[in-house]
């Protein structure tokens, strides 16, 4: 088979493995259903390119974005699951899709007349609103499962029902007109800025990771991964965590990214000794973390920099260190698993060299360093660096297979010519329907986004938990983690994301400044991210861990389990952050006004930016042979309590410098890099005494 066949194969078998997962229809390919959803799917990349070029009302393009959105939902998503309903749609869901989409583009339509009697909606206005909040509920229901449509449900029970709530969270109540006015009427609600977002730059960027992955850059990650790290010991696990972080920067999808890596690593690391549920953890850990990854981030860095009237690139730059850091912990956590179980690498010579390997796919790279330079560097809009990488992918596409056939003194035939319209046509689709899920999100998140706003709960959840913490700012985190994790079992990201940074971001703003800790709003939004991002490997419902432990055939909750416990490692990072700014890159905040970006002082100096990420990840490695057990050998009991009194010296030097009446930050450093030098000598002595034999 030729390696664009393989590629064809390989991108066919993976977008068949998330579509099972995901709960999507498989259609006959061919089929008159299969191509209405292609066309549909074709038409929405289509619209949102033109958008870009051509200046359009911003609620005019949100209203369309959900109107693709909801007639995909329903072509491509069974209300229940039967060999029935899954092999085709069903006559019934033609008028239930029509009447979401008219619903969905309702505004559109009377966005004069509705200007004008705003306020004052109509009969018509409110029953079209009441059908197209449940169509819109419905189609969460079927594309993300119970969890976010129930808790839209309860944050509008509560808008109608809060005069009759107790006292500690009561509120004057709601009407019927009222609550759907905020919520579908007017951009305070299902139209907000949260669809604006995913509408105006998210789209842009799946797409341009769907063109990528259609061109071949997912299998070339892989390959890449595999050849510079299949040789060392647990090779296949440590090209998997590499992997995984190539696919984070051109994917959103925690499962995208387990599938896309796992079908190929996890077979591999099992090969060589690692037990299934492992294998299928670490691939877990890897590719969850791959939603830390900028300039993505599972779609949330565009929401965060809208929420806070951030520059998109600052957003990106301060999420790149703790990123970076949390992935250099789960090599070394991989490292020392592989040491646990005297698992060793491939023979190098049945891998293929990596530099052949990079040379073949470096057409893959251009474009993403292309995005980069125009976002950092010409600090471009986000919206118009990925038009441009987008269409620059596409040129490459375009330009691939005839290059190909040039080199190798081959005919460029007709087809080759064609073959790369042929995939931008695929990736335009595929780019599409890896946006539905997020569509849906962001427009069910709005619901909750407007409820905050009309009933005031963000307040009253303060006192909640600032009665719960006894004022104590490590309790009020530890609060926010919890409900983060539990929130986040059941919806995606973003969406998770949206909920926590309406609920509990303000409050962790507010209770610190109460508190005397003046933080920038950015560490309160990523912290919040995090644990959202945690909870897709977090049983009994992390949907990453199903889909890694199909693969693997081990027990999901096992699975979950195991990969919770390697992520263990990314949890203590935002408390970090929080304390220590600098891990974000930034020095300090005005204190007369913490939330205004203009006024942070942010670190540019690259050699005290390195001293930052070395130091935290030094502390983040004792975390993990602390947490692991394993240096060179099993550690003693006095060796991992060395360990964990490393992290703080290194995480937060600021705060442990104060504790201990060090005087400066450069000394805690020091200390801590002292007891790692220690701890290590100390297991050196004892292999020598011993003469144990390191795996």
């Amino acid at each position: 088979m030729s390696n664009k066949n393989q590629n064809e194969q390989s991108i066919k078998d993976d977008l068949v493995l998330v579509e099972e997962l995901e709960g999507q229809r498989n259609l006959k390919e061919g089929s008159w259903q299969h191509w209405m959803i292609a066309i549909i799917a074709f038409i929405w990349s289509m619209y949102q390119i033109y958008v870009v070029v051509v200046p359009t009302n911003s609620v005019f393009i949100r209203s369309f974005h959900l109107a693709f959105a909801l007639a995909l939902v329903f072509a491509m998503y069974p209300m229940f699951r039967t060999p029935k309903t899954m092999s085709g749609i069903p006559w019934y869901n033609f008028p239930i899709g029509i009447s979401a989409v008219i619903g969905a583009l309702y505004i559109f339509i009377n966005y004069d007349a509705l200007n004008a009697r705003s306020g004052a909606w109509s009969h018509l206005d409110v029953a079209m609103g009441i059908a197209s909040i449940f169509l819109l509920l419905k189609a969460a229901r079927r594309t993300l499962g119970m969890a976010l449509p129930i808790i839209a449900t309860v944050f509008m029970m509560y808008a109608y029902f809060g005069q009759y709530m107790p006292d500690l969270i009561a509120h004057k109540g709601a009407s019927i007109n009222k609550i759907v006015g905020q919520m579908y009427l007017t951009t305070e609600g299902i139209f907000g800025v949260p669809l604006g977002v995913s509408a105006s730059y998210v789209f842009l960027f799946v797409l341009f990771g769907a063109l990528l992955e259609r061109a071949g850059a997912g299998k070339y990650f892989i390959d890449l991964a595999y050849a510079l790290l299949g040789k060392y010991d647990g090779g296949p696990a440590k090209a998997s965590v590499a992997a995984s972080g190539m696919m984070g920067i051109i994917s959103g999808s925690s499962i995208a990214n387990t599938v896309t890596t796992g079908t190929f690593t996890i077979p591999l690391m099992k090969k060589l000794g690692f037990p299934g549920y492992k294998a299928a953890s670490v691939e877990v850990a890897a590719s969850t973390n791959g939603q830390l990854m900028p300039p993505i981030m599972g779609a949330a860095a565009f929401i965060i920099a809208e929420f806070l009237g951030l520059a998109y690139t600052d957003v990106i730059m301060a999420a790149a260190i703790p990123a970076f850091v949390s992935y250099f912990a789960l090599f070394y956590i991989v490292h020392l698993e592989a040491k646990k179980l005297g698992i060793k690498g491939e023979d190098p010579s049945k891998l293929d060299r990596a530099f052949d390997i990079f040379k073949s796919g470096i057409h893959y790279i251009v474009p993403i360093f292309f995005l980069m330079y125009t976002l950092i560097v010409l600090r471009q809009s986000p919206q118009m660096a990925a038009f441009n990488a987008i269409f620059f992918i596409m040129l490459i596409m375009v330009l691939q297979r005839p290059a190909y056939a040039f080199l190798e003194k081959r005919a460029i035939t007709k087809e080759v010519f064609l073959s790369g319209f042929v995939d931008i046509g695929h990736g335009m689709i595929n780019g599409a329907k890896n946006m539905v899920p997020i569509a849906i999100a962001t427009a069910v998140a709005g619901i909750v986004v407007g409820s905050v706003t009309l009933t005031g709960v963000g307040l009253i959840l303060s006192e909640v938990i600032e009665e719960l913490s006894g004022g104590y700012i490590v309790a009020v985190l530890l609060l926010t983690a919890v409900v983060s994790l539990i929130l986040g079992m059941g919806l995606p990201t973003t969406a998770n994301y949206i909920v926590m940074a309406s609920l509990t971001a303000p409050v962790i703003m507010e209770l610190s400044g109460n508190l005397g800790y003046l933080i920038p709003a950015i560490a309160a939004h990523l912290f919040v991210f995090y644990f959202g991002i945690l909870a897709d490997d977090t049983p009994p419902v992390g949907m990453a861990a199903y889909a890694a432990a199909g693969i693997a055939k081990s027990d999901p909750i096992k699975t979950g389990l195991q990969g919770f416990a390697y992520d263990i490692r990314t949890a203590i990072l935002p408390f970090a952050f929080f304390f220590n700014n600098k891990l974000l890159l930034i020095s300090g905040v005005d204190a007369m006004d913490p939330n205004n970006p203009a006024l942070w002082q942010w670190i540019t100096n690259p050699i005290e930016i390195l001293l930052i990420f070395v130091t935290a990840a030094t502390g983040m490695f004792a975390f993990a042979s602390a947490t692991q057990g394993w240096i060179l050998i099993k550690t003693t009991i006095l060796e991992r309590l060395i360990l964990l009194s490393i992290v703080p010296l290194m995480l937060i030097p600021n705060m442990t410098s104060l504790w201990l009446n060090l005087g400066s930050e450069y000394l805690s450093y020091v200390i801590g890099i002292a007891l790692y030098s220690l701890v290590y000598f100390m297991q050196k002595n004892k292999i020598k005494l011993n003469k144990i034999k390191i795996k």
